[in-house]
């Protein structure tokens, strides 16, 4: 099956999450969502550094340059307090709408 690409909407926050895990460039964000998806979510280049950009002029996200793994240089981004706490409320949200969806598509 092909790979969902992922919406706006949703981008930002698979990028917080992304982030919290580790600080990491833009191709090693995308990389994560499509590995934890397993192949199911695939995020565009295009949309993927405007999104960075956005966050990280929010403030929730904050970024260095430094070597990657290949020795070129990479802008790196780290979530801040800020992107930690958006993170916890829209998780929050996201449980509340999938199980309000759910209970939509299982109704008989």
């Amino acid at each position: 099956m092909d790979p969902v690409t992922v919406r706006q909407g949703t981008l930002d926050m698979l990028v917080l999450k992304a982030l919290s895990l580790e600080p990491m460039h833009g191709w090693g964000i995308a990389e994560r969502i499509q590995q934890t998806s397993r192949d199911v979510l695939k995020v565009q280049q295009g949309s993927l550094y405007p999104a960075l950009h956005r966050l990280e002029g929010r403030g929730l996200l904050q970024a260095e340059w430094r070597p990657s793994e290949d020795n070129r240089n990479a802008k790196y981004y780290r979530l801040t307090a800020a992107g930690r706490k958006l993170l916890a409320v829209e998780h929050a949200e996201w449980e509340r709408f999938m199980t309000a969806v759910q209970r939509v598509m299982q109704a008989v």
